[in-house]
């Protein structure tokens, strides 16, 4: 035939009495996998090399109707939706482009349009058709038509494109119906300049207009993508999100992304992760805006307080004020000045190590933390630091590890963390700005005689099972003076001891020598 299929009057509203529409099972590009159905289409990895397209031609007025099944955060941009006049079992796959927009709508015969971010969520059923003029026109679950573009060709026949891009990681395709009658004429369709939509009609091809609508143009996106993909793993975990309890002076945009509303003074700003962390669990997050000029940095850590059991009161403008309640927390900032764009990948290993990188480099061990209780990771957006975004995580098990958190190698009774003033290249590489810790318990820095009460060396229990806060490795054999904890080995303590403003990783107090014992046979 030589133009599309004409619309049935008696079944608008309706179903078509035609097949049913699927993907088609051929053309599609290299990260696509489908069902045996063909109903539902799924991107392998990346954020690109997605595009599909319907097995038949659609007619006038058919909504191609599709349900958004999957959403990974970590991209830019969302969905693309358009149409073609070439037919799509006369395109070789190895052809298709890594994108719908720009590379194939400025070929002759293909329309595409990205679908606004904002309205890419997991659930929502997206509405798309064409109607004799050449317009295409969109809905959102049961919103009212919104115009999309317009210089569809509609004298030849017409198959659905669609690119599942970006943030969009899964669609499936619901039965298509005739577009019902009061949308036929949209009102929405007379909010867009008329002067637009005859620049439109004059070029068949959408790329000329993509900014007339208001909507951001998908180049940089694509720019924005590829760089970011080579910083991450080619799959992420997307169940880690911010946990519901936030500071005053934040604003939740998703689940995964959080912004910080200006202030003039003391902004409360801390964010939780909605789970504890695994460990060897890596956590990518991304600086999706900053102010250059504010100063100051992101501060993070982790902590054995389950969010759920605090309330925004509970909230400090300083992060470091946390240590001093009695759960476990560790308070770091990052070393170096963030800007927009900028990636940080957090992980504690298993032994118990926070190592951070920064656009894909290592920038070496932070701290070190208990890692033998449930932890969760908070940050605070302090300085340049306005919106952050949970990208995603991996999880890699340790080779090393010869035990899980829970084995009596890696005890609560183990000492919870190292204290402030890290700058030993040995024991973080020199990198950590600012670290602060807290025991689990409140242990006092009074004398010695508050040891039996630290959750270090309980009652009941000698001190010569235990093993060294830092290395985890060798026995303790050393008490620090004055404070009269013993939690060190020697070779630990000789190191602590030569760093700038050492204190002890119980107590935090300064560390005026370290004594080696030794045990009585």
């Amino acid at each position: 035939p030589k133009r599309c299929l004409p619309i049935h009057c008696g079944s608008v509203g309706g179903p078509l009495p035609i097949s049913p529409l699927l993907f088609h099972p051929n053309a599609k590009g290299s990260q696509i996998v489908m069902d045996l159905a063909q109903k539902t289409a799924k991107r392998q990895a990346s954020f690109c090399n997605a595009i599909t397209f319907s097995n038949r031609p659609i007619t006038l007025y058919e909504q191609v109707r599709l349900k958004i099944t999957k959403k990974q955060c970590c991209w830019s941009g969302a969905l693309r939706l358009g149409f073609t006049a070439k037919d799509p079992s006369r395109i070789n796959p190895d052809n298709l482009p890594k994108y719908a927009c720009p590379d194939l709508v400025s070929q002759s015969g293909f329309w595409a349009k990205a679908l606004p971010e904002e309205f890419a969520n997991e659930g929502n059923v997206i509405a798309f058709w064409v109607d004799k003029k050449g317009r295409v026109f969109y809905r959102i679950n049961e919103s009212s038509p919104m115009l999309f573009f317009s210089g569809v060709r509609t004298a030849e026949p017409l198959w659905a494109l669609i690119d599942v891009y970006g943030l969009t990681r899964g669609v499936q395709l619901l039965d298509s119906e005739i577009v019902p009658a009061d949308c036929l004429r949209p009102r929405s369709f007379t909010t867009v300049r008329s002067s637009s939509l005859r620049r439109e009609a004059d070029d068949s091809r959408l790329s000329v207009s993509l900014c007339d609508l208001n909507l951001h143009c998908p180049i940089p996106q694509n720019s924005l993508n590829s760089q970011q993909s080579s910083l991450l793993p080619s799959t992420l975990e997307s169940d880690l999100h911010f946990h519901q309890l936030r500071g005053a002076h934040i604003k939740t945009l998703d689940e995964q992304t959080v912004a910080r509303s200006e202030h003039a003074r003391e902004e409360r700003t801390l964010v939780f992760t909605n789970r504890p962390l695994r460990i060897g669990e890596t956590v990518f997050i991304k600086v999706t805006k900053s102010s250059p000029a504010r100063s100051g940095s992101l501060s993070y850590g982790v902590t054995s307080c389950d969010p759920a059991v605090l309330r925004p009161s509970d909230l400090p403008y300083n992060p470091e004020a946390l240590v001093d309640r009695k759960e476990f927390w560790a308070v770091c900032r990052v070393p170096t000045p963030l800007q927009s764009s900028d990636i940080l990948g957090f992980l504690v290993n298993q032994e118990g190590e926070v190592i951070l990188s920064h656009n894909g480099a290592n920038v070496g061990m932070q701290v070190c933390v208990d890692n033998s209780r449930p932890l969760w990771m908070f940050f605070g957006l302090h300085g340049a630091v306005t919106q952050l975004r949970i990208l995603g995580s991996t999880h890699l098990g340790d080779p090393r590890a010869t035990s899980n958190p829970n084995s009596p190698s890696s005890s609560p009774h183990t000492p919870s963390a190292l204290g402030s003033g890290i700058s030993d290249p040995v024991l973080n590489g020199g990198l950590c700005s600012a670290a602060y810790c807290s025991s689990a318990g409140g242990t006092t820095p009074n004398s010695p005689a508050s040891l039996p009460k630290s959750p270090t060396f309980p009652s009941g229990r000698g001190p010569w099972s235990d093993e060294c806060s830092i290395c985890y490795e060798n026995t303790v054999d050393t008490v620090i003076y004055a404070c009269g904890h013993m939690c060190l080995c020697y070779t630990c303590g000789l190191k602590l001891k030569k760093m700038s403003n050492a204190c002890c990783p119980i107590c935090r107090r300064q560390i005026k020598d370290i004594i080696k014992t030794y045990r009585s046979t």
